[in-house]
């Protein structure tokens, strides 16, 4: 497009088709393009899940600043992934590979950097999908442990909890292993089941309970139970809850080898996924805060989880039960969703040589032509981080600022090589126009502050029960990836790719 002032996403002319285009970035067609554009915006819709990633960590929000956070850290949250997606949309547009954000960076890096841009991205892609996926699946472990205590009177424990969400995943395993058909489908069954539960469990909230809390209540009253004497510095902390679950949305890139008209599709998968996301979360939130009940003791709830207790006290047993399950139900959903995207990015990044056993990792199963061994390895690496919650109570915690620092540290490495190359970068038919330079330093801005803060301790006192692991499993795989690269990889990784356009050098 010409005129860098024209609307966001206005298509330029018809250029070559989704096949030449791959051909063109240096890959072969073998995934199945089945997945139309509504397709792909329901991954992204679907792992950013507001009702996994909302109610999973509504007991953390609920500590670290109470309902002043939630609310307004939500809003807050929510405008600054926008101003990131759309930075990624951008760069989606103009590289519509499953390699995604690895791949995004290597052809907007100065060329003799490029490869070492594009391992680190590609390995900080994998960490941050990795636990993300086990984020969602323990926390809908969690509240299928509160399901079965309310109905059974199952004893809720960190070992029963690891085996829920250790079947849970062999669940979303199987369910990938079928092929992108059923997938694409249960996604698409995904959207509708995540907007008609918050319009029903919103409702609900608002209509059936005869209390409700008052707005100065909903909107302006603080809570502190982590310890910390810093006011501020909890604010911050609890900012954590909102900005989790704004995770994910990169599966609209990784998707787009099975899209059609991939170079506007997922662009507008990632984009269209935040916004609405950021709108059903806000009411979802309101909803939750405005009928509590008992502060103190939905905090205390038996079932461990406060939003399962939240349901039960304001609308009672029987109807708090069903709806409980219609979040269990989104969780599922979200967690499969995951998985699927993981195995991509696993799949591509395997593609290319970059992790262990690569060659295992990017075969394709030729009945279903999807990546079985990837699926797996995605689970596998979500259980292996959700291990820990067996010794440390803040192990949850710990995972999710782990998914928050590795995925967004992928998003932003990208964004801020496109802010340096300037008018210099080949746009697709999607893009911002005069505004992508603005949106992109806003994007590295907030990325370079939550990477620092979700790395710090989250309770005080620290104690080996009580650590925010993140920084230790962050540093580990940076370690890894960068013995690797210079004893190994610096001298084979990306070597073939085809060279870049004149736009691109």
């Amino acid at each position: 497009m010409a005129d860098d002032a024209r609307v966001t996403g206005q298509r330029a002319a018809p250029g070559p088709s989704d096949e030449e285009r791959l051909a063109q970035l240096g890959y072969t067609q073998v995934l199945a393009r089945r997945m139309s554009a509504f397709s792909n915006y329901a991954v992204s819709f679907t792992i950013i899940s507001v009702l996994s990633g909302c109610l999973t960590l509504y007991l953390f929000g609920m500590t670290t600043g109470g309902p002043a956070v939630i609310t307004w850290g939500w809003v807050a949250v929510g405008l600054m992934t926008l101003f990131v997606g759309l930075s990624m949309a951008e760069i989606c547009s103009a590289y519509p590979t499953s390699a995604g954000l690895y791949f995004w960076a290597h052809r907007l890096a100065p060329a003799r950097s490029a490869a070492a841009w594009a391992w680190f991205t590609g390995w900080f892609n994998v960490l941050g999908q990795v636990a993300v996926t086990a984020g969602i699946d323990f926390g809908a472990a969690s509240f299928l442990g509160a399901y079965l205590n309310l109905q059974t009177g199952f004893e809720v424990t960190p070992g029963r909890t690891v085996a829920l969400f250790a079947a849970i995943l062999v669940l979303h395993g199987l369910l990938n292993t079928f092929g992108v058909r059923i997938v694409a489908f249960l996604n698409a069954v995904s959207v509708w089941w995540h907007v008609l539960g918050v319009a029903l469990i919103t409702g609900a909230l608002a209509l059936v309970p005869d209390h409700h809390q008052p707005a100065s209540f909903v909107f302006t009253r603080f809570v502190n139970e982590t310890g910390w004497g810093s006011g501020p510095y909890v604010v911050l902390l609890g900012l954590l809850m909102a900005q989790y679950t704004f995770t994910g949305y990169d599966a609209s890139a990784h998707m787009t080898e099975e899209t059609r008209d991939a170079a506007t599709a997922g662009p507008k998968g990632i984009v269209r996924s935040i916004w609405t996301s950021w709108i059903a979360g806000f009411v979802l939130l309101l909803g939750f805060t405005f009928a509590i009940q008992s502060y103190e003791a939905e905090l205390a709830s038996p079932t461990g989880a406060p939003p399962a207790q939240i349901l039960l006290d304001a609308l009672g047993a029987t109807a708090g039960k069903l709806l409980l399950l219609v979040v269990i139900g989104a969780q599922l959903f979200c967690g499969m969703a995951s998985v699927t995207a993981n195995s991509r990015m696993i799949y591509a990044f395997s593609r290319d040589g970059a992790l262990p056993f690569s060659r295992v990792w990017h075969t394709v199963s030729p009945r279903t032509r999807t990546p079985v061994a990837a699926v797996w390895l995605a689970a596998l690496g979500a259980l292996a981080l959700g291990l820990p919650y067996l010794i440390n109570t803040t192990a949850y915690a710990a995972v999710t600022s782990i998914a928050v620092i590795g995925l967004y540290i992928a998003y932003v490495i990208p964004t801020f090589l496109r802010v340096r190359k300037g008018a210099a970068f080949d746009r697709g038919p999607w893009h911002l126009g005069r505004w992508s330079g603005v949106i992109g330093v806003v994007s590295v801005t907030w990325v370079l502050a939550i990477t620092v803060l979700f790395m710090l301790p989250q309770v005080s006192p620290v104690t080996w029960k009580t650590f925010n692991y993140a920084p230790v499993a962050v540093l580990a795989v940076l370690g890894f990836a960068a013995t690797w690269w210079l004893a190994s990889a610096r001298h084979w990784f990306l070597t073939r790719r085809p060279a870049p356009t004149p736009a691109e050098k």
